[in-house]
């Protein structure tokens, strides 16, 4: 399992670092932290001037798990105000939960050790970028649904990141 989160998050970086492009938010990539209920690392990187690939590396202590997730994202200017943009975005998933701690539809699952979990991410939210400090702050709501057990969930986490 460890060299599957090592390769993924080294493809997240070569994909990030290959697509070159100036965002018309004043950035191109920012790497930060984001707390919540799923906590973790994220890395954002512009495509286009309104287009962004974002990665998210998560645990979730409760299921004793790492998740994986990749958004596309689509911004826009927010309440005219310079620097302030809203978002949303699609994706998907992957999870890695240990099998006594993982809930499937409210139950415990005890026969299995692992549990592979797939499924759709949407995202909604609002990110300021401070030009002075190089940092964006930001809150979201990432809703999701995982395919094979079913049941749909919802995350929101506040994050901030460096970016360059």
């Amino acid at each position: 399992m460890k060299k599957i989160i090592r390769l993924t998050f080294t493809l997240l970086i070569v994909i990030v670092c290959a697509v070159g492009a100036q965002a018309q938010s004043g950035y191109s990539t920012g790497i930060g932290f984001r707390g919540g209920v799923a906590s973790g690392l994220t890395i954002k990187h512009f495509i286009k001037s309104d287009a962004a690939l974002e990665g998210i590396i998560s645990t979730r202590f409760r299921h004793r798990g790492t998740t994986l997730t990749l958004l596309y994202e689509k911004h826009a200017q927010a309440f005219n105000v310079s620097g302030l943009q809203w978002y949303y975005g699609l994706g998907g998933h992957v999870g890695f939960y240990e099998g006594a701690y993982y809930y499937d539809r409210g139950h415990r699952r005890y026969g299995d050790r692992h549990v592979l979990g797939l499924g759709i991410d949407g995202i909604l939210g609002l990110e300021y970028y401070i030009r002075d400090i190089p940092f964006t702050i930001g809150a979201d709501i990432k809703p999701y649904i995982n395919i094979p057990s079913g049941g749909g969930f919802w995350d929101s986490a506040l994050h901030v990141r460096y970016v360059f």
